[in-house]
């Protein structure tokens, strides 16, 4: 099984109406390949205004953070972030945890001994096909997730100090349409 995708609708609604284009949930009737943007140059790129640099920095000042409020809990946000994936599913597979997490098999795996060692998640081989491994979290492992996802939410607001409601969702649909845009990409066979 793979993880549900991120909705608008666990949240308020977003600032204006969303179109297709807008909304990276929406399945246009055929791949649209967008125009790319006129924004960079190979002259005028720097690190201190590229959105991939701004994007990896938050995202690295997001598991320092988190990092520092786990860190009484035996937990890093490394091992978090599969926990709180796994709890969410009912079963999910090794590979399918990968694919999610954007990371190799093997490294997958030496998270998941960890988590195994600590008794938060179990993996056993399919009956139909041994080369699958399910991946399930016991008990504990589901409590702990659970007492993860406030740390998450502190974490993420502190780091949204500041922002408007419309704020918060406007920065939301960007992102969701720059992943629309990346997925237009990847589905007509051009690289970035």
């Amino acid at each position: 099984m793979d993880f549900p995708k991120p909705s608008l609708g666990d949240t308020a609604q977003a600032a204006g109406p969303l179109t297709p284009a807008m909304d990276a949930r929406a399945e246009p009737a055929q791949p649209i390949t967008p125009e790319p943007a006129p924004f960079y140059t190979a002259a005028t790129l720097t690190p201190e205004d590229s959105v991939g640099y701004l994007l990896r920095s938050v995202l690295s000042s997001i598991r320092a953070a988190a990092d520092a409020q786990l860190q009484g809990r035996g937990l890093t946000f490394a091992q978090c972030l599969p926990l709180y994936k796994i709890s969410r599913c009912k079963d999910t597979t090794l590979a399918a945890l990968a694919r999610e997490l954007e990371a190799d098999p093997a490294t997958v795996t030496r998270l998941l001994d960890r988590l195994e060692t600590k008794e938060l998640v179990v993996r056993e081989r399919s009956t139909s096909d041994r080369r699958v491994v399910h991946v399930r979290a016991t008990p504990l492992g589901a409590a702990m997730a659970q007492e993860l996802t406030p740390v998450l939410a502190d974490t993420l607001n502190a780091h949204l100090a500041g922002f408007s409601t419309d704020e918060w969702q406007q920065l939301l649909v960007l992102l969701r349409r720059m992943l629309a845009n990346g997925d237009s990409l990847r589905h007509c066979g051009i690289s970035s």
